[in-house]
């Protein structure tokens, strides 16, 4: 063992250079000469090979010494704690670090920053919100307090029933349309005042009324419109047996009614009767159409007689609902309300009892229509003249006279021919022939069902207007 050099196996040395014996623990070169005393923390020499006590000492060749600029590793190595347990314990080594390798900065996530502009939105609305909710409750305690929320009126809301939500085909929707072209119509006379109803027939101030609302005046009318203003009115033309009368207004812009086609009714239809009943103007009733072309008669003593094939209505008419329109569910007018049946006496005021009568559109269109283009209307005949009821089975009324050159004379027809239809309508009485006639237009061709003694027969007669 003696003259063995002993190492830890580290070779220390720098790049591309040959390797050296270790240096001994401990800084700077150790002393020549003899070994130093145990305990002495003085490393032996290179050239110490003796044994002490049987131990063999460590032998360390001199190292180079230390160059400028070298490695701390190399520097430090004969510090290494375990190489000399004399030496101190700590190993300080040198931070070196190369430039351009600065780790990156770190943020820290606790750290206050600047306020975005969400934070800065949110802080308004926030306060907003408890500013609102604060005021309801303070408003609502006072409110109790004070008793105002002591008692709760009705049931909770609830979604409306479809028919209080006025659809246009509603009742409501429709009077909603058809009211703002019902007019009141006050006329003059010896006899005072009378009033009645009206419609507007065309945008340039045209109204159709009965003739019976204007009759007895001076030409003179006022018209009051469904929003209350007032126009002066004169009397374009009348025609006392069909009951129709036109008046014309100075204003433009009106709005008229929708006509519709009485010819297209069947019992049991809804219609509104509009107008100014014992002077309350825009009043609404409804009702089902009750008959259609039922005859009449009707006439004040010393006027002239007139004849309807009416539409029967048991909707509410009364006084002052003379010349108002009669519409249909679609809030087109299908004729115009004209008389009523009554129970009372007469000379007494009389009163609805559900039995009121129109004359259809479709006449009081083309009696209009006539009056505005010549200032008088047409009346329709068929040229022979009724004496009474037929005898025998059947019904019917006689042919009392027949004009040689007139309608019935050229379909056949003879005096004593017992007429038993007329376009399909049955007679009975002599007003249902006159009335069933001027209900048509001239130029109608109707069919005409009649007996002619035992035997039943059919012809068609094309009516004709009358000469006057």
């Amino acid at each position: 063992m003696g003259g063995t050099d002993v190492t830890d196996g580290w070779e220390w040395r720098r790049d591309g250079e040959t390797p050296a014996p270790a240096r001994p623990p401990g800084a700077g070169a150790p002393p020549e000469g003899p070994p130093a005393a145990p305990g002495s923390g003085t490393a032996p020499s290179a050239a110490d090979t003796a044994t002490t006590a049987g131990v063999p000492t460590v032998s360390y060749p001199n190292p180079p010494p230390p160059t400028a600029g070298a490695s701390p590793w190399w520097s430090d190595a004969l510090g290494d704690p375990w190489r000399d347990p004399a030496a101190p314990t700590a190993v300080v080594v040198p931070s070196v670090v190369p430039s351009g390798t600065e780790p990156e900065p770190v943020t820290d996530p606790d750290a206050p920053g600047r306020p975005t502009l969400r934070h800065l939105l949110l802080i308004p609305v926030i306060t907003a919100l408890l500013a609102g909710t604060l005021g309801g409750a303070l408003g609502y305690a006072f409110a109790v307090r004070g008793g105002a929320a002591g008692t709760v009126l009705g049931a909770a809301a609830a979604d409306p029933p479809a028919l209080a939500q006025r659809k246009p085909e509603s009742l409501a929707g429709v009077a909603e349309r058809v009211l703002p072209s019902v007019v009141t119509i006050r006329v003059s006379s010896l006899g005072g005042t009378s009033e009645g109803s009206g419609f507007i027939a065309s945008a340039d101030g045209h109204v159709i009324t009965n003739d019976h609302v204007v009759a007895g005046s001076s030409g003179k009318a006022s018209v009051v419109f469904n929003d209350g203003s007032s126009a002066a009115a004169t009397v374009v033309g009348q025609d006392p047996e069909s009951d129709i009368a036109v008046i014309k207004v100075n204003r433009t812009g009106l709005r008229p009614v929708e006509f519709g086609d009485s010819d297209a009714l069947a019992v049991g239809d809804p219609v509104l009767a509009v107008g100014s009943p014992l002077s309350l103007a825009n009043t609404v009733t409804a009702g089902i159409v009750s008959a259609l072309d039922r005859t009449m008669q009707a006439g004040e003593p010393g006027g002239p007689v007139r004849y309807y094939a009416a539409i029967q209505t048991d909707a509410a008419v009364n006084h002052g609902n003379s010349g108002g329109p009669l519409v249909d569910g679609a809030g087109r007018v299908v004729g115009v309300n004209s008389t009523i049946k009554s129970l009372v006496a007469e000379g007494q005021e009389a009163g609805n009892i559900g039995l009121a009568f129109a004359i259809p559109i479709n006449q009081a269109k083309r009696v209009t229509q006539e009056i505005i283009g010549t200032g008088k209307a047409r009346r329709t005949v068929i040229g022979a003249q009724v004496g009474g009821p037929g005898a025998g089975a059947g019904g019917g009324v006689r042919l009392a006279a027949v004009e040689p050159s007139g309608p019935a004379a050229g379909a056949g027809l003879k005096v004593g021919d017992v007429i038993l239809k007329l376009d399909g309508r049955p007679m009975t009485e002599p007003t249902d022939l006159i009335a069933l006639v001027r209900k048509f237009a001239p130029g109608s061709v109707v069919t005409v069902e009649f007996r002619r003694g035992t035997a039943r027969r059919n012809t068609s007669v094309t009516l004709a207007a009358d000469a006057k």
